[in-house]
């Protein structure tokens, strides 16, 4: 088979998908899937609206546009905020932007305009993790202003929390954003539909205890791909955490000192990192490394192997007891950073396949 590869299984993300549709929607909020991951893939798009999954979200139009082209039938949200260079192609391919600058706005009212057709909007607000979003002080001007552009509807208001600084979503903050809409509601006599309140790191918070106040709307996708919530990597019950296999091939398999000789630099990639000195070991060598994914996010399946290193092409193993064959495959796990990375790669082969029972559980619940 060809290695690198990505073994992909849809059904295990089709029932994450509807576990966490199923929990979520107990609690009055519904899921946007997010695509961006798997660049837009038509068999994962498919699969998540199979799931139950009403509306995608993507970070590239590029990626919105591969979905329309392939017949992805959906309500398709562009999760990033548009470049001003796109803003035709983003009202021609994405039902919903998320924004927050009034001159993109504008464009976007002008290519919904000449497109003859309307373009719905969420306004992004900053509530601490200092990434995209504006200030809560600026949000009702901000609604008035965009009410006024023609060919433009007002969804609601959405926020995005842990991603840049790490904040923690919890009852205040989602508190905050529900009083913020409560309050644009009324100041404008009418109910904006949509108040999304983050990502796969809201689930703590959503499947928690308490009310979720206004809060309608996550988008979600590390939780529906590896089954884990993003703030400290733990699996979520009932779902599971191995429906991705990165699989490598071993290209060399050597006896070698356990500690480098020769005075030590900078590496490809930065400072070196320091060995304890174990005497000899059993090294292996894959084809696979930074330039085809993240090799700090890769956990061999087999727990006896340890990886020791990467170069650009190339991963280091200390396969320890363990015999790794010229030409034999090691199978690892990935987390989100090494998975968004292989599967952008054009080297890494991805193979979907129909087949829970293959290997791994689903989490005690």
């Amino acid at each position: 088979m060809t290695a690198p590869r990505l073994e992909i299984d849809l059904s295990k993300i089709r029932h994450n998908a509807q576990v966490l549709v199923k929990k979520l929607a107990d609690r009055g909020i519904g899921v946007s899937g997010v695509t961006k991951a798997m660049l837009g893939n038509p068999l994962f798009a498919n699969t998540l609206l199979s799931a139950g999954i009403r509306g995608l979200a993507d970070s590239r139009v590029e990626d919105i546009e591969n979905m329309r082209k392939a017949g992805v039938d959906g309500q398709m949200e562009l999760i990033r905020s548009p470049m001003l260079s796109q803003a035709a192609r983003v009202v021609k391919s994405a039902n919903i932007s998320l924004n927050t600058e009034l001159e993109t706005i504008a464009a976007l009212s002008a290519a919904a305009g000449a497109q003859n057709c309307v373009h719905g909007i969420l306004l992004m607000v900053e509530l601490g993790d200092l990434r995209e979003g504006i200030m809560p002080s600026d949000l009702e001007d901000m609604v008035r202003r965009t009410l006024a552009f023609p060919n433009i509807r007002l969804d609601g208001i959405g926020t995005n929390l842990a991603c840049q600084n790490g904040v923690v979503p919890d009852a205040r903050n989602m508190g905050e954003l529900s009083a913020l809409a409560d309050a644009i509601d009324a100041t404008f006599d009418r109910t904006f539909p949509v108040v999304s309140g983050g990502n796969s790191a809201n689930l703590n918070w959503a499947l928690g205890e308490g009310k979720k106040g206004r809060i309608n709307n996550l988008r979600l996708g590390e939780a529906i791909l590896l089954g884990c919530e993003p703030l400290h990597r733990q699996p979520l019950d009932g779902l599971y955490a191995d429906a991705f296999v990165l699989v490598a091939e071993v290209i060399e398999c050597k006896t070698k000192p356990s500690q480098p000789t020769g005075t030590i630099g900078q590496t490809a990639f930065g400072a070196a990192k320091s060995a304890a000195n174990s005497g000899p070991i059993r090294q292996a060598l894959l084809a696979i490394g930074h330039a085809d994914t993240d090799p700090t996010g890769l956990a061999p399946i087999h727990q006896s192997l340890k990886v020791l290193g990467a170069s650009s092409d190339h991963l280091i193993l200390d396969t320890q007891d363990q015999t790794c064959p010229i030409g034999s495959e090691v199978a690892f796990s990935l987390n989100y950073s090494a998975l968004i990375h292989a599967m952008a790669s054009p080297f890494v082969t991805k193979q979907y396949h129909q087949n829970s029972a293959s290997r791994g559980s689903i989490a005690a619940a």
